[in-house]
């Protein structure tokens, strides 16, 4: 796949400018500076800065979920092993310096009501993270009602953590799924 150089860098830069700062605190001239490049070629390549944050938020997700996804692969143990991997790949990424929470909850809080855009990245990504984790939940012989509750815990887990600022709600929910997961093999072992 052939990338365009100079969108990469500006997509870099939004990147950087909009996790850090938020989407409203950055001007189109910040972008512009942090990638380099003249006012002209931005609003070539993006004709509004809501353009702009979609796509930041479109590669945002692709790279999220491949990251994610390539965690869970290496964990090559049980089924159940590689659900609870989510939970160590999540306290990893929490414990990182630049970590400030969930781009799509931050960009939907800021802009939700007012982009459907955003909306829309933001729900797709909520929809392909739960799917994902609820197929695990699934490969591990939970129920998909499981799956979902777990994909609650860790949606809880990335929110704690952006307002405390300690990776230990990852573990905490990793626990809590481990929990649902082995009543959920209780239910199925011994139905009513």
């Amino acid at each position: 796949m052939d990338t365009d150089p100079v969108r990469e860098s500006i997509l870099d830069a939004a990147e950087d400018l909009f996790y850090a700062r938020g989407i409203q605190a950055v001007g189109m001239d910040a972008v512009r500076d942090a990638a380099g490049i003249t006012l002209r070629r931005l609003y070539q390549l993006f004709p509004s800065k809501g353009d702009l944050v979609e796509a930041y938020l479109v590669r945002r997700d692709a790279r999220w979920l491949r990251s994610l996804a390539r965690h869970v692969d290496a964990a090559t143990q049980t089924p159940q092993a590689r659900l609870l991997a989510v939970f160590d790949w999540l306290e990893d990424w929490f414990a990182q310096s630049d970590f400030r929470g969930c781009a799509f909850i931050n960009s939907f809080g800021e802009l939700g009501g007012t982009s459907p855009q955003v909306t829309a990245v933001a729900r797709h990504h909520k929809d392909a993270f739960h799917a994902y984790l609820q197929g695990l939940a699934t490969a591990a012989g939970a129920t998909a009602d499981t799956g979902a509750q777990i994909a609650l815990l860790a949606e809880g887990a990335m929110t704690t953590t952006a307002i405390c600022g300690t990776p230990a709600a990852a573990r905490q929910a990793k626990q809590a799924a481990l929990i649902l997961l082995t009543l959920d093999a209780r239910q199925v072992a011994s139905p009513a």
